[in-house]
């Protein structure tokens, strides 16, 4: 995305970096990020927070990065990016049973960086089915995904759904799982 400034512009190069040689289907990783991002500031988050922790959700549980390395993009960014990251697990399922009892928790805590970090989950699942579904000319459909992403949905929803937060994103995603 051209014409960032200030923390979002150093996410974004930082998520670069991290993500390596990482890919998004055939395509460098930051095509998810841009997503993710362009996602969120068409639903009216594009303040600093949301855009640096839209391109940073992926760097704790897709590269080596450790957690204190994002302190400096402030911990509210930092607690977002933590809460979208997956627990560890040996199969997807073990992995995001663990994952979405720990983000209903949080959600329930009402700490102060919770609707930050709901808006850029569901940014970033809303990325993903539409990746999924073909909607990104970029990124091959894939029907599997699709129907893993539906499965899911009854229980991402259960974990992290909180009126108000993002009402037209999650209309976007129900509207793209039926």
């Amino acid at each position: 995305m051209s014409g960032l400034t200030g923390l979002a512009a150093k996410a974004r190069s930082f998520a670069i970096a991290a993500h390596g040689a990482q890919r998004y289907g055939d395509n460098p990783y930051v095509v998810h990020l841009d997503a993710v991002v362009a996602l969120l500031c068409s639903h009216g988050f594009s303040d600093e927070q949301h855009l640096a922790a839209g391109y940073l959700h992926d760097v704790l549980e897709d590269t080596p990065t450790e957690r204190q390395a994002l302190l400096p993009f402030g911990e509210e960014v930092t607690a977002a990016v933590a809460f979208c990251s997956d627990e560890p697990g040996d199969s997807r399922k073990v992995r995001k049973a663990a994952t979405y009892a720990r983000m209903a928790r949080d959600v329930r805590s009402q700490a102060l960086w919770v609707p930050l970090a709901i808006r850029v989950k569901v940014a970033d699942r809303l990325a993903n089915v539409m990746a999924s579904a073909g909607e990104n000319p970029l990124v091959p459909a894939s029907s599997r995904l699709l129907k893993m992403y539906r499965r899911e949905h009854p229980t991402f929803v259960g974990a992290l759904n909180v009126p108000g937060v993002c009402d037209e994103m999650w209309d976007a995603l129900a509207a793209r799982l039926r």
